[in-house]
């Protein structure tokens, strides 16, 4: 006897073991799977585009796949021996299908868009083969990923049929924490190192070794069948109304829980910003809650006497903590206002940054998710005890997964656009407490009596009421872009004029007390324009123009034009002021936008009241896939690359794209924005732009904003800046302070013989679909707020561009180029030709309106006596600052000029070796002679005397001219 409770205390402990290494390995099941639910949405995207319904459509299929597969393990799993051993072929199977996945992905890509699309008539064709090549893509991988839970619960329940209801909820915790966890790892590491090929391949071999591993420890034998006769069917009898009541209310849940994610994550887009890994906090946030509810369930679900009252009012609960979500929500702002006053901007800031972003969408979804999360435990297990078998299993999972789907595609297309975000967290909360009533109405025909139903209403709908009639989120602090602005609402003084909730982003325009209306997309400006024609323009003003009148001066026959992202409508309306043209087709992909940007009047009113002008809405990938039309010029202007999705429209695979899409001298105009940026990022998108074009050019709209130009073949050439003139622009060009070329030339940084040398000697990737690199780096880069030096190549006081390209590259005569507040390298220039003029004529007029720190260099070279209480430091320091303050900005016969002024003073014959020595090379700087530079600066640094201290600036200037 004593030898049988040994054996089966050692079978139990066993058992206990291979439990624990089954919730272990559901766990990395789940890491994995997450994977790939982001990945395919990558990949995806690269086929049907960004629009919202594209995104629908993919969440829909994998979604649809779940419930699909899940449905088949509850139609089929009884009779199936060995669920666990089952399970671990569908996770070889799986991994499999990730191991082949990006190579297939890319055949079909290639073989679609050179082959199928082009012979298709129509948009509904084109739309509906990619809808089917995107369904065969995952469709069979989403189904089998649907089979796992099911199986791996089925499989477990049978080896502890005394406490179902503690494994279920246990592998929903292990489940749902190991895909909270796969969120964060994919998105802040995986993709990083590995690319999105590389990602998806870590998932796939994660599959084939739990596929092993679950191989090797399922057993030969099964057990009976969980709920095929048995005491729990017989201690708990329940009516035949129960199965459909269950599966209504988890798939009623599941589209609750879905709407308030769909709002959630939009309303915290506005408070944490849209970037990727934004999104990525946000979700990880929101299944995290949904493990945390069913690890608090685990070990109270088999304890609780009614569980169909409990789930009522863990409906209920959710109800109304979703609701609260909305009361709270405000706060959220000056949470975030609070937050980046005291982190500091630097990487270990950025860290603490998405720690506390990560913990605000904790704080709002928490308590409405953590009661989700109890929901599908709680439902399976009323069935399972209730003797419906394993297929209860499937069927729950199968139809909350449903009710998810009809969340999804309602919430984007439906009840975000026309009921807001807080109508849509409110039909959620709808829908929660009807499914509540339903299982307390289950309960009272039962009992026959009971005033459930009518308890739970009082209770549950008068807040409900409440906050629907009285309460409405602030469009104020909706607006503010607390994430970039550290305010918790715009100023007060600004008047909103416009805000929609649309189904991609939420758009507002407000306008400012000095008249300035500012355009932003979830709290992200996209566009100021200043109304008033009689004040002064804006910076954003500047870069619109000229993205459209750049191409026209490259390109002066062009006739058709396509513009990427429709903004304020100002660059349409500016190309547009051409006669020439014939059409311009505008592509934005948010409706709202374009309602919002008509409120800018007249000022815009050519975009949509000319008939050559025809806006779309669409994605711009998908818009230039589907139309087989070829452009002049084609602009893109979409918002800030941190934003989510709009870095693909910076890579590798884009530039291809659009490439195809010029016709015969066709010019492309790419905006950068460059404020919220840095040097590595904007070297992997010039990467881009060299290995698609054959010439391009780089010019400061302003100092924040870049426009690069470039042709697909051949060379771009000179602007011509009098076929400007004569097309239309006059007006607009002089009202950004462009009246001459001159004013186009200080504007200009490099070209592509230099450019694609300093690109190449960067390690860091070229920006692509696969390896997203920008939109990886660029959200750290938004928070670290450090503006990219981009621009000071062309004003280092070396000749660095000049000496690395062509004679095009040295700088021309700047004489004439007018002042723009602006782009500071206007003012410089402005300031080194009175530097120039003052040494020349020692008039007072040029002198006065020298910069401050020009004023004593230029008093102490014009002065006609020598003064020999005057140091050599001074003489030294004042060269100097000449050199700074003119070499980027004076022609080299005018650098000539003004070193012949320096070097022919009176007190020359008084000055050191080492000074003229110095002077000599300020001066060779400035004629850009590499050899004259090499030799002074070797010079000074071999000399034992020097009034220069270790590591000063003077000397790193001496380093870098050698």
């Amino acid at each position: 006897m004593s030898v049988s409770v040994a054996t089966a205390r050692t079978e139990i402990a066993q058992v206990r073991w291979r439990v624990s290494a089954y919730f272990f390995l559901f766990a990395v099941s789940g890491f994995a799977g997450i994977i790939y639910e982001s990945i395919w949405t990558h990949y995806l995207k690269l086929f049907l585009g960004h629009a919202a319904y594209a995104q629908t459509l993919v969440l829909g299929i994998f979604m649809g796949g779940m419930a699909i597969g899940a449905w088949v393990v509850a139609r089929r799993s009884a009779g199936w021996r060995n669920l666990l051993r089952t399970y671990a072929l569908i996770e070889l199977l799986i991994g499999i299908a990730g191991l082949l996945f990006h190579e297939l992905f890319v055949g079909v890509q290639h073989f679609s868009y050179t082959t199928v699309l082009p012979a298709l008539d129509s948009p509904v064709q084109v739309q509906a083969y990619k809808l089917a090549v995107a369904a065969l893509l995952i469709l069979p991988q989403s189904i089998l990923l649907g089979m796992t839970f099911p199986l791996m619960a089925g499989g477990i329940m049978r080896l502890t049929p005394q406490t179902t209801g503690k494994s279920l909820a246990s592998l929903y915790f292990c489940n749902s924490f190991g895909a909270s966890i796969g969120v964060l790892v994919s998105g802040f590491l995986l993709i990083a190192w590995l690319g999105l090929p590389g990602t998806i391949m870590t998932a796939a071999l994660l599959n084939v070794f739990l596929a092993l591993l679950i191989w090797m420890l399922a057993r030969e034998e099964a057990p009976a069948a969980v709920g095929q006769g048995g005491a729990q069917a017989v201690n708990r009898p329940l009516t035949n109304a129960l199965m459909p009541l269950c599966l209504l209310v988890a798939m009623m849940t599941g589209a609750a829980s879905f709407y308030y994610e769909m709002a959630w994550i939009r309303m915290l887009s506005l408070v944490l910003g849209a970037s990727t890994h934004a999104f990525e906090l946000m979700l990880s946030a929101f299944i995290l809650g949904l493990s945390l509810g069913g690890l608090w369930i685990r070990k109270r679900i088999d304890l609780i006497g009614n569980p169909v009252r409990f789930l009522a009012i863990v409906q209920f609960l959710m109800a109304l903590f979703a609701v609260g979500s909305l009361l709270f929500y405000g706060e959220m702002f000056r949470l975030m206002q609070f937050l980046l006053q005291a982190l500091e901007r630097n990487l270990p800031g950025y860290v603490l940054y998405n720690f506390f972003s990560h913990l605000l969408a904790m704080l709002l979804m928490l308590p409405a998710t953590f009661c989700a999360g109890m929901t599908l435990p709680l439902l399976t297990n009323i069935l399972i005890q209730g003797g419906h078998q394993e297929k209860s299993i499937g069927a729950v999972y199968s139809l909350n997964t449903l009710g998810a789907i009809i969340a999804v595609v309602s919430a984007v297309h439906l009840t975000i656009p026309v009921l807001g975000l807080k109508g849509t967290i409110l039909i959620g909360a709808i829908v929660d407490v009807l499914a509540g009533i339903a299982l307390l109405y289950h309960i009272r025909r039962r009992a026959q009596g009971g005033r459930d139903g009518i308890a739970a209403c009082l209770i549950c709908l008068p807040p409900i009421l409440l906050v629907a009639a009285f309460y409405s989120l602030d469009p104020r602090k909706l607006a503010s872009g607390v994430y970039r602005a550290d305010r918790a609402e715009i100023p007060q003084s600004a008047r909103m004029v416009y805000y929609q909730d649309g189904k991609t982003a939420s758009v507002s325009l407000y306008e400012s007390a000095d008249g300035v209306r500012s355009i932003s997309t979830n709290g992200k400006v996209d566009a100021a324009i200043q109304v008033d024609p009689d004040a002064p323009p804006t910076l954003d003003e500047s870069t619109m123009v000229l993205a459209a009148a750049l191409p026209v001066a490259f390109h002066p026959a062009a006739t058709r034009v396509a513009n990427i992202g429709i903004g304020s409508a100002l660059t349409t309306h500016v190309v547009l002021a051409n006669p020439a043209l014939q059409s311009v087709d505008t592509i934005e992909i948010e409706r709202t936008m374009v309602e919002a940007a008509r409120l800018y009047g007249p000022i815009v009113s050519r975009a949509f009241e000319d008939p050559r002008s025809r806006i779309h809405i669409d994605d711009a990938k998908s818009f230039m896939a589907n139309h087989d039309a070829q452009y002049d010029i084609i602009i893109s202007e979409p918002s800030n690359p941190w934003v989510s999705g709009v870095s693909s429209l910076f890579t590798d695979e884009f530039y291809q794209n659009i490439r195809t899409r010029l016709g015969p001298g066709g010019v492309f105009v790419q905006w950068l924005q460059i404020y919220e940026f840095d040097l590595d990022l904007t070297f992997s998108v010039l990467k881009a732009i060299a290995n698609n074009f054959d010439d391009f050019q780089v010019f400061n709209a302003n100092s924040g904003d870049l426009l690069i130009v470039a042709k697909a073949e051949g060379v771009l050439g000179t602007p011509n800046f009098d076929a400007l003139m004569n097309l239309g622009f006059r007006a607009h060009l002089q009202r950004v302070g462009i009246h001459a070329p001159v004013d186009l030339a200080v504007r200009r940084i490099a070209g592509a013989a230099v450019l694609r040398q300093l690109v190449a000697a960067s390690p860091v990737p070229m920006n692509s679909d696969y390896f997203p690199f920008v939109d990886l780096h660029a959200g750290r880069a938004r928070f670290l707020n450090q503006p990219v030096q981009f621009s000071e190549l062309r004003e280092f006081p070396l000749p660095a561009l000049a000496l690395l390209g062509p004679a095009s590259e040295r700088a021309g005569n700047l004489f004439g180029a007018r002042q723009n507040a602006y782009l500071g390298r206007t003012v410089h220039a402005y300031r080194a030709q009175l530097a120039l003029l003052f040494l020349a004529t020692r008039e007072s007029k040029y002198f006065e309106h020298a910069e401050e720190r020009l004023q004593m260099p230029l008093l102490l070279f014009a002065q006609k006596s020598c003064d020999a209480a005057i140091a050599e430091r001074v003489w030294l320091e004042a060269g100097f600052a000449l050199a700074q303050r003119t070499a980027a900005y004076l022609s080299v016969p005018d650098q000539q000029k003004l070193w012949e002024y320096v070097l022919t003073h009176p007190c020359r014959s008084a000055w050191s070796a080492e000074l003229m020595a110095w002077l000599r090379l300020f001066q060779s700087a400035g004629r850009q002679d590499a050899v004259a530079m090499r030799q002074h600066s070797r010079l000074l640094l071999d000399m034992k005397r020097s009034t220069l201290k270790p590591d000063t600036e003077m000397q790193r200037y001496a380093y870098l001219a050698q």
